[in-house]
């Protein structure tokens, strides 16, 4: 199983609002996941951005993959 840390987009059209889960990468983008870790918001300014850090380090050390934009979210907020 290949477990990724990923955006599941919530809100509104035209009014993103994404939660940060961990999910298999089978399923699909806004479907099942295992655990929610945070959230971010880029339509408030600046942008809103919530990570539990000691999820996400567990789930890194397990083995789960972040995608991209969610590397660039725990850089950000000092996690990786």
């Amino acid at each position: 199983m290949a477990v990724k840390i990923r955006l599941r987009r919530m809100g509104a059209k035209k009014a993103p609002f994404y939660r940060i889960v961990v999910a298999d990468s089978r399923y699909p983008r806004d479907g099942r996941f295992i655990e929610e870790i945070g959230y971010y918001d880029p339509t408030k300014e600046p942008s809103v951005i919530n990570v539990d850090g000691e999820k996400a380090k567990k789930w890194i050390a397990n083995g789960a993959q972040p995608t991209e934009t969610v590397k660039l979210i725990l850089k950000k907020q000092g996690v990786l």
